[in-house]
Formats: C-alpha cells, structure tokens, sequence
C-alpha cells in the first residue's frame, strides 16, 4: 500500500513530464540550499535565474508555472527575497497584468469579427504571395494596437476551422456533422495528398503571421507585456513609445515584409506550398453555407464588434486610461451590444490569459531576488562604462541572445530595472537612460523571433492543437524562423548602430518626442533627475 501511494506521487509530481525533467526539478530544489551554504547568496541566486531559464527552456515538456513557481518559493524561503519585495515588484508592474487580464479577454468578444476578416483574406485572395504578405501585415497591424497571444489565437482559431472543413469533407462528411478532425483513419485516400499540401500552405501562413505579430508588437506600448513594462518605466504615452522605437522598428517591419516575399518567391525553408484547388472550393462552399446562416441578429453582432474595435484603437492611441482598464471597457462593450450576459460564458474569455499572468508574477519573483542580490549589477555596471553606440550595441544583442533561450518579458523586465536604477542613482542621465531602453526593447523583441522560447506567441502557437494537425513541431519552427532572425535581426542592429542618434534628434527637432524628466520617478529614490536639457 505504502508503495502504491509512493508510486502515486511520483507520477502526479509534475504531471506527464518526462522522467528526468522531474529528476531535474528536484535535483535544483535539493543542491540549491546546500549550494547557499557553501557558495553564498551571490552564487546560489544566479543558480536560480539560470534554472528558471532552464524551465522557460524546457516549456514544451512542462508549463513554467509550476517548476518556475516552486524554484521562487523556495528562494523565499531561503532568504535570497522576502514576499514584501515580490509584492511590491508585483505592484510596480500592475499595468501589465491588467494588460494580460483585461486586454486578452476583451478581444475575446472580438473573435468573430476577426475571423469574419481573417476567412474573406483567406478565400479573397489567391496570390500565395500577396496572401502571406497580407497574413503578416494584419497580424503585424492588429498586434501593435492588441497583444500578440490574442491575435495569434485568432490565426490558430482560423487555421484549426480551415482545416476541420476540409478534413470533415476529406472523410465523407457534410458541413453540419459532428466529426474529430485529429484521427486520420476516417480519411477518403484520394485526399491525402492535398491534405498533406494543405498543410504545408497552413504551416507557412502561421508562420508569416507569427513573424507578423513580432513585427507590429515591437512598435507600441501595449504590442507585448515587456513592451508595457518599460513605457511605464520610462513615462512614454502610447504615441511617444511608437516615435521612441520607430527608428528600428520601421526599417525592420519593411525587412520583414520583404523577408515574406522572398521566402514564398523562392519556396526557401518551407514556404510557398499553394492552396490545393480542391481545398479552395471546399471552404468557399463553407463560407456561403455559413453566410447563409447568418441572420440579423448576427450581423448586428459583427457590426457592434467592429464599433468596439474602433473605440479600442481611439482609446489607446489617445491614451484614455491604463491599457487593462480600456481592455475592461472592450468587455463591457462588447457583451452589452452582443447579448453575452452569462457569467460562464463571460469566465471562458479568462481562461487564455490567466496562466501566464500567473507565470509573470512568478516571474517577478525571480526578479525580486536579481534584486536583492544585485546579481546583475556588475554587468550592467560595464555596458555602462562602454562609450557611445557600443552601449546600445551591447545592450542590444545581449538581450537577443537572452531572449531567444529564455523569454523576452523576463529578459526586458531585469534590464530596464537595472537601467532605471542606474539613472535614478545619476550614473546616466536620461537621454542615456531612453536610448538604452530602446536597445532593450527592440533587443528583446526582434531577435527573440528565433526560438519558440523567446517569443511568447510562437510558444503558443506551438503548443496549440493546431500545431500537430499541420505538423509544426519545435525542430520546423526554429528553421522557418530563421531567415526572419537573420535579417531583421542584422538590420535592427544597423539601425541601433548607426540611424539611432541622427533619427532621435530629427524627432526632437520636429516636437515629435521630448526631452523631459520624470520628477516622480526619481524623487522616489532621493535622487536628483540629472542630464537633461
């Protein structure tokens, strides 16, 4: 009996993880205790930050919440933080978990009208090409006034129904019958080729679109959580966070596109698989079957949707009130005029954010004890100590390299605090502090597009159901990836190196962003707000 209820915990400790995944996790919760005893808080706190990477790492074998969670506990009740600093570390970022609980859901009750918009690109155009393109620029469009999770669940929803149409037809199915689309046995064998295809086009299109949503996420303050992080931190409005980064984001967005073009022009790494003519005719036969359906009260839903839409984009860009809150005002809005008053239907628009809202306080732990232990003080105490663009140089590509093996909120979070402390405590002054805020924003952003890890809408699109239908494994990803890595990567570098101080000075002559002092900010560390004109 004694052995069963062993055994019983054993293989509920972490789930369906693998074995040594779990051998690994406790090795960590045993050695590091021993390791503060002979090594040191110093030494033991960066063993923490590199295992909690390790479990960013390893997100496809266990959601980092809960490893994650048990390395911060453990650090607490080791001494290296106390819950005082995780509360207030929790408390100086609430904008951005308001962000991820609000926003996401909002959008939520937006999901149909971007579908509706998504399906008629889909069928409207038949150039593979200009497809793709237009795939990378909505999603680059939507992400910049949305966040990148939201409009990528949008894709992942239009990729998961596309595909169920056409595997339900493929099986002998009508449109109204119920069907799995995952089991494969059911399949008329004439299909299978064009299914085959048919998922390589799906695969591509997911693929710009997710490149898509690190495109338009780099450039405004609510694009990604990292993004809203450090607009808090450095007092921007929405509209000045977009001139602040444009001298990168820009070219890099154009890079981007033109990236798409050549890959599908070429067929290089994947791309340029066409819509079989057969799966065409199937789904336009489902959207006029589906138009058919749609009654006025339907259609007054759609529209309500795009109204709210509107007031979402007008919000933001005026800068109304803190990001949550106007995504709050979306969910009034949009259930009031769309006639969702059920609570469980209301609590179904949560269930995608909540999980990494709670894996971003966790994050905030880790930071919390980076803190205390001013574990990344020397390193940033030597970028500061470099001369000219070769701070933001550094700056940027360490960040990207970070970024792309671990994740880009926690990369962004550590350095903007560390960068912020150092202007408050008047090591740099504060046209210092928003260049480097730049590197690490555009840092964090764009080279992080080249694993998984690093962008959290490539994470998730990973672990969708839509990935094992149309084959998207880790190894497939990375490689599809890779050309958008390399040149938006190298021209954000160019760009940081040489078209940020010339551009800068070009906006501040046209009033475009200002030279100016956040007296709240440093008055809160006894400082003076030095280096400002």
């Amino acid at each position: 009996m004694v052995r069963n209820y062993t055994q019983a915990v054993v293989e509920n400790f972490l789930g369906n993880a693998p074995d040594w995944y779990k051998l690994t996790i406790v090795g960590f919760l045993v050695a590091n205790p021993l390791l503060l005893l002979t090594a040191g808080p110093e030494i033991t706190g960066w063993a923490f930050v590199l295992e909690f990477i390790f479990t960013l790492a390893m997100a496809l074998k266990c959601y980092p919440l809960q490893p994650g969670g048990l390395l911060a506990m453990e650090a607490i009740i080791m001494g290296l933080t106390s819950p005082a600093t995780v509360y207030h570390k929790i408390e100086a970022n609430l904008e951005v978990l308001l962000l991820l609980i609000f926003m996401v859901a909002g959008i939520y009750f937006l999901q149909g009208l971007l579908l509706h918009v998504f399906t008629r690109l889909l069928l409207g155009i038949r150039s593979k090409i200009a497809l793709s393109l237009m795939f990378s620029f909505v999603a680059a469009f939507l992400s910049a006034f949305l966040d990148a999770l939201t409009v990528t669940a949008v894709v992942i929803t239009v990729g998961v129904g596309f595909y169920g149409i056409f595997h339900k037809v493929a099986s002998g199915k009508k449109f109204d019958d119920e069907h799995d689309h995952t089991e494969d046995s059911t399949l008329d064998p004439r299909y299978e080729s064009e299914l085959e295809q048919f998922r390589a086009f799906l695969r591509s299109l997911m693929m710009h679109a997710a490149v898509g949503t690190a495109l338009g996420g780099v450039m405004t303050m609510v694009g990604e959580p990292q993004n809203l992080v450090i607009a808090s931190r450095s007092s921007w409005t929405f509209v000045e966070f977009f001139f602040r980064m444009s001298p990168v984001t820009i070219p890099v967005f154009l890079t981007g596109l033109l990236t798409c073009i050549v890959l599908e022009k070429f067929k290089w790494m994947g791309y340029g698989a066409e819509m079989p003519e057969n799966v065409r005719r199937v789904m336009t036969e489902y959207a006029e079957h589906e138009e058919a359906k749609r009654g006025p009260k339907e259609k007054a839903a759609l529209w309500a949707q795009g109204l709210v839409a509107v007031w979402l984009v007008i919000a933001l860009g005026l800068h109304l009130a803190a990001v949550g809150l106007i995504g709050l005002s979306v969910i009034v809005l949009a259930t009031v005029f769309t006639g969702v008053i059920e609570e469980r239907r209301i609590g179904h628009a949560f269930e995608e954010a909540l999980p990494f809202t709670a894996l971003l306080a966790v994050f905030f732990a880790i930071i919390a004890v980076i803190y205390d232990q001013g574990l990344f003080t020397p390193l940033i105490n030597h970028i500061l100590a470099m001369e000219g663009n070769i701070q933001t140089t550094f700056l940027y590509l360490a960040n990207g390299a970070l970024s792309a093996i671990s994740d880009n909120v926690f990369v962004a979070t550590v350095y903007i605090e560390e960068v912020q402390r150092a202007w408050h405590n008047g090591v740099i002054t504060r046209d210092i502090y928003d260049e480097l805020a730049v590197a690490i924003n555009t840092g964090t952003n764009i080279p992080s597009v080249a694993t998984p890890n690093g962008q959290a809408a490539f994470l998730f699109l990973l672990t969708s159901a839509l990935a094992p239908l149309i084959r998207l494994s880790y190894g497939r990803m990375v490689l599809m990836a890779l050309p958008y890595t390399i040149s938006m990567t190298l021209v954000g570098l160019l760009m940081i190196v040489e078209g940020l101080d010339p551009l800068t000075e070009w906006m501040y002559d046209q009033g475009l962003i200002n030279h100016h002092v956040v007296q709240e900010a440093a008055a809160e560390h006894g400082k003076p707000a030095a280096g400002h004109h």
